[in-house]
């Protein structure tokens, strides 16, 4: 049985499962022995899963993005392959924005009686207040974090910015490290390449075995969730989320499949197909970056993609590309100012679109980081201080399926880019190794 038929079978058993024992208890309290047994199993099995991701991330990035780059970097393309990548990014981020704008404004989600929205207010803030109030020590760093990017691109400390997990430091150094490797002389350059080329196999195959128990990983981080929220997730505000899901919907099975078939000529039902494992764990984990293992296997075996394009595009995307964050963080916003009444004009709303944008990337490696990017943008756009503590709480309510299915969505963004960006290079022959397997 192939691996993403593996992890879906897993997901259904996780709903199943999850939904189950939260109607089983019916609010006990405490909870039974074996709804506290199963949950922290569970939990067990899905922090083992993700370490495990965690774990190979940054030797994969590292070593990726150096190899990618000591083959083209003497190239006279590899300016032109950067250029293409970001471009894109820019691209698919500001149309991503724009779609959460266009559908928050149709919907209007936070437009309802002042009775629910009391009721509303009055439930959220003392449930998630420690969640709350971590994000808002984190909310002047967000604002810093904005002006200060560069500073984190260019890490004073390289295993520090290894050990937080802080991404793009390290494809910086990734990038010249193998850009000055291809400026070395012949038997130094090969020397070196062979090195990192053989490292690189050995952190391939350990990811290989790592994503093999994926469909076990997939259920313990799913059933707890389920277990303790259960179909209230998905009910207390339900016009939010399905806001939310509509455009998450469009951006990924419209916009995003015009650009494969206009940029690329690439049939998306292949690229859907070819890329699901990486989706389903992607929405699992609720982490691009600790999908990424993963989303490099799918594009070069399942797409066909050249390692080359793989290792430039999908590390570099699993740090600055994300739509679905994007998309999240500008409809919150509107959202909250229709909730309680803060008028929102066309330059504020372009404001918005903006800032989206920017904090989509700037406040990544801040913890809490979703939460924060939106305090950033609620303080940059004059939101009344004591309302955003109190809107953050509503939104969190229903930010973990959320925060799984924009995460697919980021990485789906990630591996249009590869394909397309191959393309344009003039690689041919994707899709077949798929094809061929079945």
């Amino acid at each position: 049985m192939k691996l993403h038929w593996k992890i879906l079978i897993s997901l259904m058993l996780s709903f199943i499962i999850g939904l189950w024992s939260n109607f089983s208890i019916d609010n006990q309290s405490p909870p039974p022995t074996w709804f506290t047994g199963l949950k922290e199993t569970c939990q067990f099995i899905g922090t083992l899963f993700i370490n495990g991701l965690k774990m190979v991330v940054i030797p994969l990035v590292l070593t990726s993005i150096i190899c990618g780059v000591a083959k083209i970097g003497g190239e006279s393309g590899f300016g032109r392959l950067g250029l293409k990548t970001i471009g894109f990014y820019i691209l698919t981020g500001f149309l991503a924005v724009c779609t959460g704008l266009l559908c928050v404004n149709l919907i209007n989600p936070g437009i309802v009686d002042d009775e629910i929205r009391e009721k509303m207010i009055s439930s959220s803030t003392d449930s998630q207040s420690h969640k709350i109030e971590g994000a808002l020590e984190h909310a002047d760093q967000g604002i810093q974090g904005l002006l200060e990017i560069f500073h984190r691109m260019i890490p004073s400390n390289l295993f520090k910015a290894a050990a937080e997990g802080q991404l793009l430091g390290l494809i910086f150094f990734g990038l010249l490290f193998g850009f000055f490797i291809s400026r070395l002389n012949p038997k130094a350059r090969d020397t070196q390449t062979a090195f990192w080329e053989s490292l690189n196999a050995v952190i391939l195959s350990i990811t290989k075995l790592i994503i093999s128990f994926a469909p076990f990983g997939v259920f313990g981080l799913v059933t707890p969730t389920l277990m303790q929220v259960g179909l209230e997730t998905f009910s207390v505000m339900g016009s939010f989320a399905l806001t939310v899901l509509l455009g998450l919907g469009i951006h990924a099975l419209i916009i995003l499949p015009l650009l494969l078939w206009l940029l690329g000529k690439i049939n998306f039902r292949q690229h859907y197909h070819a890329m699901s494992p990486a989706l389903l764990t992607a929405f699992s984990t609720a982490s691009s970056s600790a999908t990424l293992p993963l989303t490099m296997d799918c594009i070069q075996k399942r797409a066909g993609v050249s390692p080359k394009i793989t290792s430039f595009t999908l590390p570099l995307g699993a740090t600055i590309n994300m739509d679905g964050t994007a998309l999240f963080e500008c409809v919150v916003v509107v959202f909250l100012a229709q909730l309680f009444g803060v008028e929102m004009g066309f330059i504020t709303q372009f404001t918005v679109v903006v800032m989206a944008l920017l904090t989509s990337i700037g406040v990544a490696g801040i913890p809490s980081a979703s939460l924060v990017a939106i305090i950033v943008i609620l303080q940059a756009v004059g939101f009344p201080p004591e309302s955003i503590a109190t809107g953050v709480g509503i939104v969190y309510v229903v930010d973990r399926i959320l925060d799984m299915t924009r995460t697919a969505i980021n990485v789906f963004g990630d591996s249009c880019a590869a394909v397309i960006i191959g393309k344009s290079e003039g690689e041919t022959g994707y899709y077949k190794p798929t094809v061929s397997s079945e």
